[in-house]
């Protein structure tokens, strides 16, 4: 029976061992980073007026302006949350227009988050609380590309359906035959 003792113990140890190697916490990897959101709000101005002593400019760098993956993830986002509904593509409709190089809040990444968290006067809701930061950041930086304002390698694509096809490009101009008369209204 004394030979059988130690088995047991190093059996009860291994099996010790082994529930508290599964017990073991896994790493916590964070798949999503956390751009700053917040503080950038804080440091956005609309005018050098401001209470109390001058105040040095501090800008905010767009954490996914030089990234792709960021840009077409905004360009998803910008869809799935229906900007297009009154941006109309970039175009402008009943929001203004985003491909042009006039814009009435400013163009900075700050200025835009800006916008989408705050929301403006006469139209543009506030999405604070409504989308995180990560997603908003994103959104930012498809919105810059629309104007030019990323590099191209990475700024996103045209859509398939808004590309022109080659073959619609190569077709010659047909003329009508009957312009001045419409069909309706020849007389057999």
């Amino acid at each position: 029976m004394s030979s059988r003792c130690p088995e047991r113990f190093w059996t009860l140890g291994i099996l010790a061992f082994v529930v508290g190697l599964g017990s073991c916490e896994r790493e916590r990897r964070g798949f999503h980073d956390v751009p700053p959101g917040s503080p950038a709000l804080n440091t956005v101005r609309q005018s050098d007026l401001q209470p109390g002593p001058k105040t040095a400019d501090t800008s905010v760098q767009s954490p996914y302006d030089g990234n792709a993956y960021a840009a077409s993830e905004g360009k998803r986002l910008f869809n799935q949350y229906n900007c297009s509904g009154c941006h109309f593509q970039g175009g402008g409709g009943i929001g203004p227009p985003l491909m042009d190089a006039e814009w009435i809040y400013g163009s900075a990444p700050e200025n835009i988050f800006s916008t989408i968290v705050e929301g403006r006067p006469n139209g543009m809701p506030s999405f604070r609380h409504r989308i995180p930061d990560q997603q908003i950041w994103q959104l930012v930086a498809y919105v810059r590309s629309m104007s030019g304002l990323l590099a191209k390698d990475v700024a996103p694509g045209r859509s398939d359906d808004m590309q022109v096809n080659a073959q619609e490009q190569q077709t010659t101009k047909q003329h009508p035959v009957k312009s001045a008369v419409p069909p309706s209204a020849e007389r057999p």
